[in-house]
């Protein structure tokens, strides 16, 4: 867990300062104090680009130095830190125990899930964001899954640029396109893997206060040859402007079990059931595959849940042994919490 979280010029945070004790940590305050921004900092502590996936330059406070810091201690003796500076305003630094490190190797000290109110169409958004949804919960148990990532979009932009230059280069377009099949193979295999390991613990959930999810990758299929295949579609490839085939075209699909039907479909109250239940199920599934639970991150969960659900949801979230991080305009929903010890900051907004 978290136990100190300093804020330095980020978002309209000038200098905050939070020291959170194990379990809930619940942040309230009217619009605009900056609930959502903490969370975000806190996000900022693992590898990615953060919950809201916004430019580092934007998270630096309007009127500061132009860089921001976040800086945290982990179980009270591993220092974690990342932020800019205002020379470098895009440039993420990134520092463990003092010394520089990749964002990857954050993945090795802490693991951070979110849910904020903008998920809650994940299922009728575009198949990139549940793409971007399921690499999370993959990342959370196979931390090498971020650098096979990062590594398949280099190859595949480096191949892009190739294909509309026209260029008569095809050694360096089959090297490229050995790399993607190389690193996309292990992205499909650990994908695959969350998808099974966190299925099968969902289908087990019969009664739960939650809706029961089924889980399953379509839209491509790892049953060929990558290499091959690429190399025969570059005319097609480079006539879209895109590579058309790879696991980055693969899609997440989600079915409320207990109806039998696509996610998509389901009322709204249905589609954040069963997000929720996502979350909670992939929770249980880090704390015991890694033996560390997984900091939570909850953005207006409790606003649209009727008393029964929220009550279920905080039994649900206690029994994970993480530190959960939740937000709200308002204490009282959060009531119920009070019996856990929890800790209670209340933000002010910025004059």
């Amino acid at each position: 867990m978290l136990s100190r979280l300093v804020l330095t010029d980020f978002r309209n945070h000038a200098a905050a300062a939070f020291a959170p004790g194990p379990g809930f940590v619940v942040l309230t305050g009217d619009n605009g104090a900056g609930k959502t921004n903490v969370l975000e900092a806190v996000s900022l502590l693992a590898p990615g680009r953060g919950l809201r996936r916004a430019p580092l330059a934007d998270m630096a406070r309007q009127g500061g130095s132009g860089g921001f810091g976040v800086a945290a201690t982990i179980d009270g003796d591993v220092e974690i830190g990342t932020g800019t500076l205002a020379t470098t305003p895009e440039r993420r630094i990134v520092r463990v125990n003092g010394a520089p490190a990749a964002a990857t190797a954050l993945a090795e000290w802490l693991t951070v899930l979110w849910l904020t109110p903008a998920m809650d169409r994940l299922f009728v958004e575009p198949a990139s964001e549940r793409r971007r949804f399921l690499d999370r919960l993959t990342l959370a148990l196979a931390p090498g899954h971020a650098q096979h990532s990062n590594r398949y979009e280099a190859a595949m932009r480096a191949r892009n640029r190739l294909l509309a230059e026209e260029t008569d280069d095809t050694a360096w377009l089959a090297a490229l396109e050995a790399q993607m099949a190389e690193h996309g193979a292990a992205i499909d295999a650990a994908r695959r893997e969350t998808v099974a390991a966190l299925g099968a613990r969902l289908a087990d959930r019969a009664g739960d206060a939650f809706a029961r999810a089924g889980l399953a990758l379509e839209g491509w299929e790892n049953a060929g040859d990558l290499v091959a295949d690429l190399a025969a579609g570059r005319r097609r490839d480079a006539a879209a402007g895109r590579t058309l085939i790879g696991p980055h075209r693969s899609d997440l699909l989600v079915t409320h079990l207990d109806k039998g039907q696509r996610a998509a479909l389901c009322s709204t109250g249905e589609q954040k059931a069963l997000l929720l239940g996502l979350v909670l199920g992939h929770a249980d599934l880090v704390a015991e595959r890694t033996g560390r639970p997984p900091i939570l991150l909850l953005d207006e969960v409790a606003a649209h849940l009727d008393p029964a659900r929220r009550s279920a949801l905080f039994d649900r979230l206690a029994a994970t042994g993480g530190q959960v991080w939740m937000t709200g305009t308002e204490t009282a929903p959060f009531a119920p919490t009070e019996q856990t010890a929890a800790t209670w900051f209340t933000l002010a907004a910025a004059v």
